[in-house]
């Protein structure tokens, strides 16, 4: 998105659309949920359940960094990831208040 189209949308727009581009991948989807069962992970070991190639696996845990739903520490030579509980909290309950916000059962469309 272009900086002058930025300043159209509201903080919590832009904010939840960070979120939603994070999750609109499966592989990081299922890098999310083998940090949820793990609770952590060094990148080689994600690398090792998941059917991609570690420069892959690298992009992806890179797009979720950026949308600072994981955290990575270093370990030697290794990067450790986690879950962010402080944003991961955050993006659940703007997810959850988008959603809410329509009954679908009762929409009426054109």
């Amino acid at each position: 998105m272009g900086a002058s189209k930025v300043s159209d949308y509201s903080k919590k727009e832009i904010t939840l659309a960070k979120y939603a581009k994070a999750l609109s991948h499966p592989a990081r989807i299922a890098i999310l949920d083998l940090l949820i069962k793990r609770q952590a992970c060094i990148c080689g070991d994600i690398v090792e359940e998941l059917p991609l190639s570690q420069s892959t696996v690298s992009q992806h845990l890179k797009e979720l960094k950026a949308a600072r739903l994981i955290k990575g520490d270093i370990e030697g030579v290794s990067v450790c990831y986690c879950i962010d509980e402080k944003e991961w909290n955050k993006a659940k309950e703007m997810i959850e208040t988008f959603f809410g916000k329509a009954v679908i059962s009762n929409f009426k469309c054109c």
